[in-house]
C-alpha cells in the first residue's frame, strides 16, 4: 500500500509523478512505429530460378529436384518446401528459430553455387535471398484508363509512377502488380520452314548472331575523342523481317517473314488483371523495416491527390487496399477502451468514497 499511502498523504506529488507518465505515454505513443503484426523476422531463405520455355515437369527434374538434394546437407533445415510451375521453380527453406538467417543463407549460397554446372544452360543463375517479413505490400493503388491497354499503363507505370512513390519518406520499394512487358513475339510457320529446311536452331542462331549491340571501341584525334558502337538494326517488327536466317548455296536469301509471322506484343499474354471489367495495374507499396505504416499510408495518398489532376487524359489512380485501415481501428479501440475504463474506475471510486474531493486525489 506504499504507492497509495503515498498518493493520500503527498497528493501535489503524485500529481505530478502522474502528469510525469502520462507525458512520457504521449511522446512515446507518437514516436512509437505502428504496423499490423508484430515485428519478427524468421530464418527462412528462399531459391528461385527461370527456365524460360519449360515446362513444369522440365522444371521439376532438371531444377528443382537437383537444387533440393544439393541444400539437404545444411545445417538447421526445419522444412523444405518447393513449387515447379512453366519456366520457373522456387524453393523455400524454413530454418530452426536458433539458426543464424546470414548464416545460413551464406551456407544456402555456397550449396547452390556447386550445382551450377548440372543445371540447364538455357536457365538463369539461381537467385538466393533472405524472405523478410517486412518485405510484404501495405498497400495497393490501381492504375486504370479509359485509353490505353495493360502494356501502355505498365510502361507508364514504370516510367514515371514507380520512382515518385519509391522516394516517398518510409517507402523501400515499389512492386508493379499485374503487369505486362513487351517484347517481339515470332510465330513460326512449320510448313514454310519445311519447305524451306529450316529448322528452330536456325532462327534462333540468326538472332543471335545479329541482333545484338556491341561496344566498337573509341575514335580518337588530337583534340577530340568519339566512343564508337555498333548500334542495332532490329527495333520493330518490320526490321526483323527483313533478318536473313540462311541462304543456301550462296543463292536466294531467306528472310525471316518467309518462315514466321513477327509482332509487337506482350512478354506473356496470358495473365491480365482486371478491375470491375476494366484493365488495371496494380503500384503496391512496401514500407522500410522500422517505418511507420500510418505514415507511409498517409503520404502515398497525398501523392495520389496531387497526381490525379497531372495524368493523361482518361487515365486515374484509385486506393483498393491499405493496411492502414485495421491499424487505425485498432488504435480508435484503444482510445474507446481507456475512455471506458477511466469512466468505469472513476464512477467506482466516487460510489465507495462518496466526496468528489477524495475521489480526484487517487
Amino acid at each position: 500500500m506504499i504507492l497509495t499511502d503515498l498518493s493520500v498523504r503527498r497528493p501535489v506529488f503524485a500529481s505530478v509523478v502522474s502528469l510525469l507518465m502520462l507525458a512520457f505515454g504521449l511522446v512515446s505513443y507518437d514516436r512509437l512505429s505502428l504496423r499490423e503484426y508484430p515485428d519478427i523476422d524468421p530464418p527462412v531463405v528462399s531459391i528461385s530460378t527461370n527456365y524460360p520455355g519449360a515446362s513444369a515437369a522440365v522444371v521439376e527434374q532438371q531444377i528443382t529436384q537437383q537444387i533440393e538434394d544439393r541444400i539437404a546437407g545444411v545445417e538447421g533445415i526445419k522444412h523444405i518446401s518447393s513449387s515447379s510451375q512453366d519456366g520457373r521453380s522456387n524453393v523455400v527453406l524454413e530454418f530452426v528459430s536458433s539458426r543464424d538467417i546470414d548464416g545460413a543463407a551464406n551456407d544456402v549460397r555456397d550449396r547452390v553455387s556447386g550445382v551450377l554446372s548440372d543445371l540447364p544452360d538455357q536457365a538463369d543463375p539461381p537467385e538466393v535471398q533472405k524472405q523478410d517479413t517486412d518485405a510484404q505490400v501495405i498497400m495497393w493503388l490501381n492504375l486504370t484508363s479509359e485509353k490505353m491497354d495493360i502494356l501502355q499503363l505498365t510502361d507508364y507505370a514504370r516510367r514515371y509512377l514507380q520512382d515518385r512513390f519509391s522516394i516517398l519518406p518510409g517507402v523501400a520499394s515499389v512492386r508493379v502488380g499485374g503487369s505486362l512487358e513487351y517484347a517481339i513475339r515470332i510465330w513460326l510457320d512449320r510448313q514454310a520452314m519445311s519447305a524451306r529446311n529450316i529448322s528452330v536452331a536456325d532462327i534462333e542462331a540468326a538472332l543471335r548472331a545479329e541482333n545484338v549491340e556491341l561496344p566498337a571501341g573509341q575514335i580518337q584525334s588530337d583534340q577530340r575523342m568519339f566512343t564508337a558502337r555498333v548500334e542495332r538494326s532490329f527495333r520493330q517488327p518490320q526490321d526483323f523481317e527483313q533478318l536473313v536466317i540462311a541462304r543456301p548455296d550462296g543463292g536466294h536469301r531467306i528472310r525471316l517473314s518467309e518462315v514466321a509471322r513477327i509482332e509487337k506484343s506482350a512478354v506473356e499474354d496470358r495473365t491480365f488483371f482486371r478491375g470491375n471489367s476494366m484493365p488495371m495495374v496494380g503500384l503496391g507499396i512496401i514500407k522500410q523495416s522500422k517505418a511507420n505504416t500510418l505514415d507511409v499510408s498517409e503520404a502515398a495518398k497525398k501523392l495520389t491527390a496531387s497526381l490525379n489532376p497531372t495524368l493523361p487524359p482518361g487515365m486515374h489512380i484509385a486506393q483498393s487496399y491499405d493496411t492502414g485501415v485495421f491499424i487505425r481501428a485498432a488504435i480508435s479501440e484503444v482510445w474507446k477502451t481507456l475512455a471506458v475504463a477511466v469512466v468505469l474506475v472513476v464512477f467506482v471510486i466516487y460510489l465507495f468514497l462518496g466526496s468528489a474531493r477524495a475521489m480526484l486525489v487517487p
